[in-house]
């Protein structure tokens, strides 16, 4: 398959379609990858300086954290080794652990590995819904336009359409992009069922009683903070994934030829997706970092 039957074949896909299959493939990651999204914002926000205190039982078979006498209800603290994550698979496994305590104690277990997956799935289908058939748009017109009066143009225009389809699915959806990191970065209290999305962000504002009604309202503006730590990230991951994504995708779709299985052109895909997404979030990390913590910010 060439480069232009490629982009011949993208043409022949509606809007509505790109937006539907790039919304499912979105979905279904979301609820795959979210442990490791967990872990990723936990490791940041500790960082950060959020306490994770005396909530973790220690797992360690040599350690004693519990005396005879305590309540099981409430273990005492552990040792500082205990309480701090050391890695991505030391945040899943202490999460995995946890027992549920009761209300005075922080929540956690197996399942909270997928906390924050509402607000994934609440962001999949409009943020890509929008991000990749903008993208396509963008590029098949810019594609056009350099190819006749630029040609050396032509090599950067995956890095402009990615970064200007990143920013218009950023800022339409960043409240609830905001409420994802809170929630996978802040335990949930309580015995009951933890806050969603919606009581997320009305925490994150925390309102105050008795105030005036201008006042309050000015207060969601808080909303949208770390916007520009978040366009900061997201604009160059993508313009960084797409400008590496798509010569790689071209050469490798080159090399099986024309004649083509599926299954060879998905491995085409998975591998030039793989190998710029590395790059790029390798790149990226730092801004990543100082996203998360302007998010976990506590407003006063």
């Amino acid at each position: 398959m060439s480069p232009s039957s490629s982009s011949s074949s993208d043409a022949e896909l509606s809007i509505g379609e790109r937006a539907f299959s790039a919304a499912g493939a979105a979905v279904i990651s979301a609820i795959i990858v979210n442990p490791l999204d967990v872990a990723k914002t936990r490791l940041q926000a500790q960082a950060a300086g959020v306490p994770y205190p005396y909530h973790y039982i220690c797992l360690q078979p040599n350690a004693v954290c519990q005396s005879p006498s305590t309540s099981a209800a409430a273990p005492p603290p552990c040792h500082s080794g205990c309480n701090r994550y050391k890695g991505t698979l030391d945040v899943l496994h202490k999460v995995a652990r946890q027992r549920v305590h009761r209300s005075e104690f922080m929540q956690e277990g197996f399942i909270r590995l997928w906390r924050g997956t509402s607000a994934s799935l609440a962001l999949a289908v409009p943020t890509v819904g929008i991000y990749m058939p903008c993208y396509d748009i963008f590029r098949n017109f810019m594609e056009e336009f350099t190819t006749q009066n630029a040609p050396n143009l032509t090599p950067y225009v995956p890095l402009v359409a990615g970064s200007v389809a990143r920013s218009l699915a950023c800022v339409s959806c960043y409240p609830v992009e905001l409420a994802r990191t809170r929630m996978q970065a802040f335990k949930a209290t309580g015995s009951g069922k933890p806050p969603g999305v919606f009581k997320t962000l009305i925490g994150a504002i925390n309102p105050i009683r008795g105030t005036e009604r201008l006042q309050s309202l000015h207060r969601y503006r808080y909303w949208w903070t770390g916007l520009g730590a978040q366009l900061s990230r997201d604009v160059p991951y993508s313009g960084i994934c797409w400008l590496t994504l798509e010569p790689i995708r071209k050469k490798l779709l080159g090399l099986v030829g024309d004649e083509a299985t599926a299954a060879a052109i998905l491995g085409a895909n998975f591998t030039a997706g793989f190998v710029a997404g590395t790059v790029a979030a390798a790149a990226t990390c730092p801004l990543d970092v100082a996203k998360t913590r302007r998010q976990i910010e506590v407003v006063s």
